[in-house]
């Protein structure tokens, strides 16, 4: 092990509480940018049930301009380690649920740093870094989530990774709209300055993507929806993972297909015909 490493390991255990809590205005803000024409528009009022994966907009992080970096992320060294990568990605995720919470209840958020791995990719070097969190609701409603978040050197031009088919005789497929506004509008409710998702010149030029690169969660917040609107039931349980970028110059097709066990599998993918986001919801 280098020294870096060896530095990188120190961070592993270290944790950090927060408090938060998903607003009436904040939920109107979310169902702005996460409607589209199949998708019901959900109640929005005080006490009203949260849609799954909202609570990501519950805890925004009000850093100064001045400790943000050239992408528009908070700088690193704060509770996440210091990493000497230009680009960082929230790769995927998976959540466990229990209850549900309430549009305006109390949330508290305690996160922990579990794994942090150097590998070697296609096009270089990169660190993945795991974080627990468990979030719990005044009323009792619990999930506990695994976020995986990737981090890597800019390369000179991009370089798209393979590209994987979309399902053969899917059990849905429905078309949403993206562009610059729905982009912005996601990036505001949940308090993402990452310049890549409204910035061409910065995405372009800066971080060698051919167009504005829409939002992972975004993504997964849109299957969940679809999944539980096509089979019913609550969320159980939920995985993701980005295998490909979505740009904002193509709309977002969402595709599932049952599986055997009840479950259904769900991907993002392009009118072009490839996937973008792989999930699988289980439901209860």
């Amino acid at each position: 092990m280098t020294m870096a490493e060896a530095r990188q390991q120190d961070w592993i255990g270290r944790t950090e509480t927060r408090t938060g809590c998903l607003t009436a205005d904040l939920a109107g803000m979310l169902a702005g940018a996460l409607g589209h024409a199949a998708a019901p528009v959900p109640d929005l009022a005080p006490g009203a049930p949260m849609p799954p994966l909202w609570h990501w907009a519950a805890f925004p992080e009000f850093v100064p301009l001045s400790e943000l970096g050239t992408d528009g992320h908070p700088r690193l060294g704060g509770f996440l380690p210091p990493l000497p990568y230009a680009r960082r990605m929230w790769a995927g995720g998976r959540l466990r649920f229990e209850g549900g919470f309430s549009i305006g209840e109390e949330l508290h958020k305690r996160s922990e740093i579990l794994a942090v791995d150097e590998k070697q990719g296609a096009t270089g070097p990169m660190v993945f870094v795991r974080v627990g969190h468990r979030i719990e609701g005044a009323a009792g409603g619990l999930i506990e989530e695994e976020q995986d978040i990737v981090y890597l050197d800019i390369p000179e031009t991009f370089t798209p990774p393979r590209k994987l088919p979309l399902p053969e005789a899917p059990a849905f497929d429905e078309r949403v709209a993206v562009n610059e506004a729905r982009l912005f509008r996601y990036s505001a409710a949940t308090y993402n300055a990452h310049r890549i998702h409204y910035d061409l010149p910065y995405a372009r030029e800066v971080e060698k993507y051919p167009a504005l690169v829409v939002h992972g969660p975004m993504q997964a917040s849109l299957v969940m929806e679809a999944g539980l609107r096509h089979v019913g039931g609550a969320p159980r349980a939920f995985r993701f993972r980005g295998v490909h970028p979505m740009f904002a110059d193509e709309d977002m097709r969402l595709i599932g297909t049952r599986t055997e066990d009840g479950a259904v599998e769900i991907c993002t993918g392009t009118p072009s015909g490839h996937q973008c986001l792989q999930a699988r919801l289980e439901v209860a």
